[in-house]
């Protein structure tokens, strides 16, 4: 791909920076992004303003637990309900520009990948003002119960991520 070649997930404004098409989140499909907002906290950064990296992973859970809840669970049922647990494995984030105090962002999380025992999500984030875009992601889990040890998907949860993809 030339450098000058945009993906389905991003496009050049008039200035060449990278942003990033509000999609429909309202499928109940894997390839569907579903948001949630959130606002960058003074907490959440350094002396300059600009968001503290590890940031990023607190804000991709949040899209996690969102994008459960939008397809109709939640995670807590999960554990609660189901001793069914969803342990991160791996974490990748991209940078590419920085987030700043007080900007609205919005976390836009799918569902990339589901087998029995393993599932992963792909997340951008989104300035919502401009939207650029920020950062990519993807996080993989193993289903596990309390104790850790692996366990399949639950039928019952599999129905809601269009199971059958390996």
């Amino acid at each position: 791909m030339s450098s000058g070649a945009q993906t389905r997930k991003e496009k050049a404004d008039s200035s060449g920076r990278k942003t990033c098409p509000r999609n429909n989140t309202r499928g109940r499909g894997v390839t569907n992004f579903h948001e949630a907002t959130v606002r960058v906290r003074y907490a959440e950064t350094d002396q300059l303003g600009v968001v503290y990296h590890s940031n990023f992973f607190v804000w991709f859970e949040v899209g996690r637990v969102e994008l459960l809840r939008q397809i109709g669970f939640t995670y807590k049922e999960m554990e609660r309900q189901d001793d069914c647990h969803i342990m991160v494995v791996e974490v990748a984030c991209r940078y590419l520009r920085p987030a700043r105090y007080d900007d609205l962002l919005r976390v836009r999380t799918r569902v990339a990948k589901v087998r029995n025992r393993s599932m992963k999500f792909e997340y951008e984030v989104v300035q919502s003002e401009t939207g650029e875009l920020l950062a990519t992601g993807s996080t993989s889990h193993v289903i596990c119960d309390g104790k850790g040890k692996p366990k399949m998907l639950l039928e019952k949860y599999r129905k809601y991520f269009g199971v059958g993809e390996k």
